[in-house]
């Protein structure tokens, strides 16, 4: 929907930031033979894996997926078939929204071409020095190694190097505007393909769309009132009265052993097959009955 393509647009315009922001204050080749391929490939591929991982993490579809459970409401043996179409598409989608990051990274990365020319300068063919320079062999690739770095090339390779790296950002940019250009074609045959394999109506779609984006606002809105109002009996409990209550009348002072009985450290709590304690404080205001000292407001401590 709209909401997806802004937030995608918004993903892929903070990688750019970042990957430009990153790159001035993080990146600076080796130019060292061996390092250079490790140290180029982990700028390339290190950050774009941890974009995809927090991509899966963010999608709430990927939670959902993790810890559905079948509905008792469904049948006692639900259709195979459909259960993994389901599944792969939902996987599909998630996936889809996991990859806007990385792939961007990639791309700028490729373009800007810098990642690119340190990790691959020292396997350049050597005929790009010229006939008339002459480097011992033991020497080539430590030669070819230096060249992202310009201080480190002697005058007489300048040139040289100059075309080794024409080359390789060439190389770089090629790559990731060949990039961008497959997943944008992919992205397009993968909505005309989910369009035509839809059951419904092009307006149908857009209205079943709007229906499970506001009904998951309104169940958002309605779960966060329902958790408020639930824990405010607990609280209300516990200290007498409910927060912003207007002229308080008395309010009731805690024990030590209450203070501890809510302080602390606390998983999700199973009473029974059917409901959970989500606190300390819940588990204490469900099982204890009200007593201890109160204080009237009205009065001097």
């Amino acid at each position: 929907g709209k909401e997806a393509a802004i937030a995608n647009a918004l993903i892929a315009m903070l990688t750019i930031g970042g990957q430009q922001l990153f790159s001035f204050f993080t990146f600076s080749c080796p130019c060292h033979v061996g390092q250079n391929l490790i140290y180029g490939l982990a700028f390339l591929g290190v950050p774009a894996l941890i974009l995809l991982v927090v991509g899966y993490a963010l999608n709430n579809q990927t939670w959902r997926l993790v810890t559905g459970k079948r509905s008792p409401l469904q049948a006692a043996k639900p259709n195979q078939s459909l259960q993994c179409k389901l599944i792969c598409f939902t996987l599909c989608s998630i996936t889809g929204r996991a990859l806007v990051a990385p792939v961007t990274w990639l791309a700028v990365t490729l373009i800007n071409g810098s990642y690119y020319v340190c990790a691959m300068s020292e396997y350049v063919s050597l005929h790009y020095y010229g006939a008339n320079l002459s480097v011992p062999a033991g020497e080539q690739r430590r030669t070819l190694a230096a060249f992202p770095c310009s201080q480190l090339v002697p005058p007489e390779l300048s040139r040289a190097r100059d075309e080794v790296i024409l080359l390789l950002r060439y190389q770089s940019q090629v790559a990731g505007w060949l990039l961008i250009a497959v997943v944008v074609i992919t992205v397009f045959l993968s909505y005309c393909l989910a369009s035509c394999f839809s059951p419904l109506s092009f307006l149908h779609f857009r209205y079943w769309s709007n229906y499970v984006h506001n009904e998951q606002e309104l169940f958002d809105e309605a779960a966060d009132q329902h958790s408020r109002l639930y824990a405010m009996q607990h609280v209300r409990k516990f200290f007498g009265f409910a927060p912003g209550t207007e002229n308080v009348k008395e309010i009731r002072i805690p024990s030590l052993g209450e203070w501890e009985a809510i302080s602390g450290l606390a998983f999700l709590k199973q009473v029974d097959e059917e409901h959970y304690d989500y606190s300390l404080l819940h588990d204490w205001a469900l099982k204890e009955t009200v007593h201890g000292k109160y204080l009237k407001t009205d009065e001097d401590p």
